[in-house]
């Protein structure tokens, strides 16, 4: 009985962490993926390492910046 219901209050306890979004990745240190700079240092890279011509760059750039 005794280990039933630890795993009960478990899976209660993991259940919560799991419907918080986000909530795991404060825990852990990690950093938010939704940082605006993210996708155009993405875009930045991908330009440096010439995965991608000057126009391209500049088309997603631009709608980046839009929104």
């Amino acid at each position: 009985m005794g280990i039933g219901m630890l795993l009960l209050w478990g899976l209660v306890a993991a259940v919560i962490v799991m419907a918080i979004p986000g909530f795991g990745d404060r825990i852990a240190g990690k950093e938010s993926a939704a940082a605006s700079s993210a996708p155009l240092d993405i875009l930045r890279a991908r330009y440096a390492r010439g995965e991608i011509d000057r126009d391209e760059f500049e088309e997603k750039r631009r709608e980046l910046s839009a929104g």
